[in-house]
């Protein structure tokens, strides 16, 4: 057993004013009840020392004892060798290990020469212990007033009081640990609560830093996220921490979310592994410099999963409450709830700056589709109109007809693709226009007889069955009429020769349902997934075979959706395909 210690002054974990009145009355009532004139009650800080949290005596004895700190593992060693009076343990002054200069406080009221006077170096306490029998504290008393040791019926009657007291210290010593529970609990509920829901790391630090700085009794609060610069979320005067301390909190904040341990910065306590001393002195002596009075700093790993994310730091002041373990277990449960919710964030903030990329992009693609549409419609029109004039020039030669039939030819191709990059765009534009109820019978006739003429052509028998009554919807004629003309003349299109292609309108249900089957070289599983993007051609042959812009079915797709519709595709390679398109009864 060493006694060879430095005792720290610092402030108690216990600092409930109430708990402490309550401790006093106590004892000062047993002090006249058994005829001690220095009465003492020490509690047991989770770090493995006593502190005296309340002292009645002389002016000198209470100066010299309250607020002090000593190892309890020594004093515990020298009881062992104490003499048994029932809830008091004594030990005469000749078996007295500890010295007391150190560990107590001696009087100098002079000794009495009886045999059985109290000698100022005895030893004489009462260990305090809860429910489950740990020990919450030590009853010291010292200076009888007779100047005896108490003996025979004395001795009993102030063993007697000492059990009373011991159970009601017990009482107030538990309880302020159930309302420390109690109080962690409710901040650590209290912090969830704000935190959840919260889509930016922002708004989850500012919702949260005032419930935590709270519940844990600090000064301020700061978050260090891993990346980015340390930020004061409750902070009066903040000041930026210079980038030792940084280091030395990041090393730290790693290596706490991978043991799962909170940080303690404090005059008087070891370092935090795995950091030194030199590193402890490094964010104490920041602390001191900040002219913000604070003492001492809890340091919590923040992190999801694996990954660790940042830590939060919370300060107290001078003479604040210690540290205990009840308040860095709950800062290391705070760290994993603030992380998962921090987690979440950032990724909801990544998601939302790609998603604007994204947009910016897609309106950027827009734009230049339009503008280059636009511009290239009128030169293609030129173009298709001379070709036309010099074909029917009467001195053109053979070859030069040639050339002219393929310059109108590669023309008339790009003028298409120029039509349906505008009425692409303009089935991008946000603002459908006017929605009529529209008779779709009528649009769809018209586009079958547009595609009869090049399925004849080639002995494909086009058919189409329409109702009589018609079939109402409400939209845009001029988007609407691109729905059965791309989805037919896509059927005709890849159809073999002498094949068939089935159009068909009816209403069913609430909804107006355009069915369009071919027989036709069907389209893969694959192809299925991406046939309605814009610009997608099928790597198949046969598919690649046939001319065509990639853009006829993006545009239906678009078409169906800005009118609430959906369309479907069933279809096999070799055994034709089938879109079916429904859209809301008008």
């Amino acid at each position: 057993m060493s006694e060879e210690f430095e005792r720290p002054v610092r402030g108690s974990r216990r600092s409930d004013d109430q708990a402490r009145s309550s401790l006093l009355t106590i004892i000062e009532a047993l002090g006249e009840a058994t005829g001690f004139d220095v009465v003492g009650i020490s509690g047991v800080r989770d770090d493995g020392y006593l502190h005296v949290l309340c002292v009645v005596g002389p002016d000198d004895a209470r100066e010299a004892l309250m607020d002090t700190l000593a190892p309890v593992d020594p004093l515990i060693e020298q009881l062992e060798v104490a003499d048994d009076w029932g809830a008091l343990k004594f030990v005469p002054h000749e078996r007295m290990v500890l010295d007391v200069d150190k560990w107590g406080w001696i009087s100098d009221r002079p000794q009495g020469v009886d045999p059985g006077a109290w000698h100022p170096e005895n030893l004489l306490v009462a260990p305090v212990y809860g429910e489950q029998q740990q020990l919450l504290g030590v009853l010291g008393m010292e200076l009888p007033r007779d100047g005896l040791v108490p003996v025979g019926e004395r001795r009993t009657q102030v063993d007697m009081h000492v059990r009373q007291a011991c159970r009601a210290v017990s009482a107030i010593l538990e309880r302020e640990r159930m309302a420390e529970q109690v109080r962690l609990a409710s901040a650590a509920a209290d912090i969830v609560r704000r935190a959840s829901g919260k889509m930016s790391v922002d708004e989850v630090l500012a919702d949260c830093g005032s419930a935590i700085v709270e519940g844990f009794r600090g000064q301020s609060l700061w978050f260090h996220l891993f990346g980015e610069d340390p930020r004061a979320v409750v902070d009066d005067n903040p000041v930026e921490p210079p980038p030792e301390m940084i280091d030395v909190i990041v090393r730290y904040g790693e290596a706490g979310w991978q043991r799962q341990t909170v940080g303690v910065f404090a005059p008087d306590r070891r370092p935090p592994e795995p950091l030194s001393q030199a590193d402890v002195d490094t964010v104490l002596g920041f602390l001191a410099g900040t002219g913000g009075g604070a003492e001492s700093l809890l340091v919590a790993p923040l992190g999801a999963g694996e990954e660790s994310l940042g830590v939060l730091a919370v300060t107290r002041a001078f003479g604040g409450a210690e540290w205990s373990e009840g308040e860095t277990a709950a800062a290391i449960d705070i760290g994993r709830d603030l992380g998962r919710v921090l987690a979440n964030a950032r990724t909801f903030e990544r998601e939302h700056r790609l998603v604007e990329e994204l947009q910016e992009l897609a309106d950027y693609k827009t734009r230049l589709v339009a503008t280059v549409s636009h511009e290239l419609r009128t030169p293609l029109t030129s173009v298709v109109g001379f070709a036309e004039l010099l074909r029917a020039a009467p001195e053109l030669s053979d070859r030069s007809r040639t050339a002219v039939d393929a310059i109108q030819r590669g023309a008339v191709r790009l003028t298409r693709v120029v039509e349906d990059l505008l009425v692409l765009h303009r089935a991008t534009d946000a603002d459908i226009g006017e929605v009529l109820p529209l008779d779709l019978a009528p649009i769809v006739a018209d586009a079958v007889e547009l595609s009869a003429g090049p399925a004849a052509q080639r002995g494909i028998t086009l058919t189409a069955d329409l109702p009589e009554g018609g079939a109402t919807v409400l939209g845009v004629a001029h988007e609407l009429e691109h729905l059965p003309t791309n989805l037919i003349g896509n059927a005709v299109k890849y159809t073999p020769d002498h094949g068939t292609v089935t159009v068909s309108l009816e209403v069913l249900a609430g909804e107006v349902v355009l069915t369009c089957t071919d027989s036709g070289i069907g389209i893969s599983a694959a192809d299925q997934e991406r046939v309605f993007e814009e610009f997608f051609r099928s790597a198949d042959p046969e598919a690649a075979a046939r001319y065509g812009t990639g853009l006829g079915l993006a545009i239906v797709r678009r078409v169906v959706e800005r009118h609430g519709g959906r369309i479907e595709l069933e279809s096999d390679l070799g055994r034709g395909s089938t879109f079916r398109v429904s859209l809301p009864a008008g």
